[in-house]
């Protein structure tokens, strides 16, 4: 597992210095999923905790992706940090996180944000967005002056890796990429062409 928790640690240290590059959303990363037929998808969500159980997002569990996850459980990550000049993709395997890590996350959640969770059918059709913001505004009443529960349909995936790989800018177009990989449950390393 050595080469695996090098991969992790070399993803949180990119990830620190995109922090500290003041990027709006150092974070922000790009999520495939597939459909039943095979149709892939992709969407920008956040990254809110990565160690070496995986990556971890949350979401409404039945938006569209929610449901792609249901169906396939495996996606894809990348990260591009363009001031770094430096990517992350990540593929492998999807569960969810428990009760407990979703709770917990939840709770460091903002209010407005938590309400919007209650609010939003994600990825359902909207007549017009007063429609949306009459949702909010009844779940700000509901939950008016107490703690937001959880949603039932609100939790996140853990993406656990089977393959990451680092991408980082050279002269020529003659770019480093480096290939963490498991292989019958050892992980390897290699370089690949740019």
């Amino acid at each position: 597992m050595e080469l695996y928790s090098q991969a992790i640690a070399r993803f949180q240290t990119l990830l620190a210095q995109a922090r500290a590059a003041d990027l709006r959303e150092p974070t922000a990363m790009s999520l495939a999923t597939v459909n039943g037929d095979g149709q892939p998808s992709v969407r920008t969500v956040l990254l809110k905790h990565v160690d070496e159980r995986g990556f971890v997002f949350y979401t409404n569990t039945t938006s569209r992706k929610g449901g792609q996850l249901g169906v396939r459980s495996r996606a894809a990550l990348c990260f591009f940090w363009q001031p770094l000049m430096q990517q992350v993709l990540v593929e492998g395997a999807v569960a969810p996180v428990g009760n407990a890590e979703a709770d917990a996350y939840w709770a460091t959640r903002p209010r407005d944000s938590q309400l919007g969770a209650w609010a939003s059918l994600q990825s359902q059709p909207l007549v017009e967005r007063a429609v949306l913001e009459r949702r909010y505004a009844q779940y700000e009443r509901e939950f008016a002056n107490r703690p937001i529960p959880r949603p039932p349909h609100w939790s996140g995936y853990r993406v656990i890796p089977d393959m990451i790989e680092f991408w980082s800018s050279r002269p020529g177009r003659l770019h480093e990429r480096e290939r963490y990989y498991r292989e019958q449950d050892r992980w390897q390393r290699m370089l690949i062409y740019p």
